[in-house]
């Protein structure tokens, strides 16, 4: 590492809104990551039934996925830091009634109150994580984007790693009503850092244009933008062929023979995978080559899991999924960059909001097809059935999208400065 390195990429902690939205995205992500856990926990402690934490699932996703396009609408015509002041308010709310039940109640918390909570959460986010992204377009350099990056994403991994344990701590040791109030701390934390940034001009719409016209735009966008395209159906169907997570039981239990203390380490090592690759990206960002390097990344993603699927041995299986969160990293870092730098001033927010539908369905929909398709193929060959479909996929795109094959940060040109506060 350079002394030049060095001081680029601590420059980028010298701005003082880059500071303030990381503790905001700090705060937020331990919450938000611990509340799941523990209503998850709280749940199933009132249900006995499984099929009670699938739709808590459900709960949040249909109202985030489902306002993620009319929040990237708004968030490109309203000032995002009171978008954000709005969410984070209202989840500030949330987890204080929640916590106010929980005092007062004898005999527990209902499940209604609970699904009404994950609920709400899910509006928010379906409003906050378009704001978000448009907003830190607006702060960041274009030259310090992918470092920027790199320690946001680095930041949520450790937060995500983080939260579910201090959330299940929290819950022992000090009972339902005092956890939720420390949710309400955090988010309140969260509401005071980005109160203190500056607020940054937004492009005012077209007079005259619709709600479904703005919409459209940024999806139109998006659909005739090789990279942009490419690189979020790289993405979701990886994630929805390829991945494994939500049947590592069946893996530990079924084939490797191990138990549930093997299998947190199995969850926990595609995480820890990524955060590697998160920390070297923050010295040294994948900005050459950026297109062939996505593609090489979600095809060794797709190479990790067919060994995963075809290991019989537990260390091999770690290893493979370690690297298949290494490979998930640098696409995470790349892929954020590109809608970043690519998307302009008056459509950065309804352009994030197709990356989250895209990154949403995937996730959501790619642990129903893992389950689906372990019970119609059988566990093993779907998965490294799913593997061989990512590699497929990887060359399709290469094919289909040579602008993104060569695609190169470092040569962006820098169109999209960050705007003054």
């Amino acid at each position: 590492m350079t002394r030049s390195q060095d001081a680029e990429f601590a420059s980028v902690f010298e701005l003082p809104d880059f500071r303030r939205l990381l503790f905001a995205i700090a705060c937020t992500t331990l919450a938000s990551r611990a509340l799941a856990v523990v209503i998850g926990y709280q749940v199933y402690a009132i249900t006995k039934s499984p099929f009670a934490l699938g739709y808590l699932g459900l709960v949040e996703a249909i109202p985030a996925l489902g306002l993620a396009l009319y929040g990237g609408h708004i968030a490109d015509s309203y000032d995002r830091r009171s978008i954000l002041r709005i969410t984070l308010g209202a989840l500030v709310v949330s987890a204080v009634a929640i916590a106010g039940v929980a005092a007062v109640s004898t005999g527990g918390l209902s499940l209604a109150a609970l699904y009404v909570v994950v609920f709400f959460a899910g509006i928010a986010r379906g409003f906050a994580e378009p704001a978000i992204s448009a907003w830190e377009a607006q702060i960041i350099p274009p030259a310090l984007m992918m470092k920027a990056a790199a320690v946001f994403s680095g930041t949520w991994l450790c937060c995500a790693i983080a939260g579910p344990v201090l959330g299940g701590a929290s819950l022992a040791a000090l009972g339902p009503a005092l956890t939720f109030g420390s949710f309400a701390t955090l988010f309140a934390l969260a509401w005071i850092s980005v109160t203190r940034m500056h607020t940054y001009p937004v492009i005012p719409p077209p007079v005259g244009e619709s709600i479904w016209q703005s919409i459209s735009e940024g999806v139109k966008y998006v659909a005739r933008n090789q990279v942009l395209v490419g690189s979020m159906a790289l993405d979701l169907f990886a994630v929805l062929f390829g991945g494994a997570i939500a049947i590592l039981p069946v893996f530990a239990r079924d084939i490797l023979h191990v138990g549930p203390f093997e299998l947190g380490f199995l969850n926990a090592a595609p995480h820890a995978g990524a955060l590697l690759t998160m920390l070297y990206a923050t010295r040294h960002p994948p900005l050459r080559h950026a297109g062939r390097n996505l593609l090489v990344a979600v095809g060794g993603f797709g190479v990790a899991m067919i060994v995963f699927a075809l290991s019989r041995n537990f260390w091999l299986s770690l290893v493979a999924l370690a690297v298949s969160g290494i490979c998930d990293g640098v696409s995470v870092v790349i892929r954020r960059s590109i809608v970043r730098l690519l998307s302009p001033k008056h459509l950065r927010g309804r352009i994030a909001s197709v990356g989250m539908v895209f990154i949403g369905a995937s996730n959501e929909l790619g642990a129903l097809e893992s389950g689906l398709a372990a019970g119609w193929f059988g566990t093993v060959r779907s998965v490294w059935a799913g593997g061989l479909l990512t590699l497929l996929i990887v060359g399709a795109t290469a094919i289909r999208a040579p602008l993104l094959r060569h695609l190169r940060l470092d040569k962006v040109p820098i169109t999209n400065e960050p705007d003054a506060p």
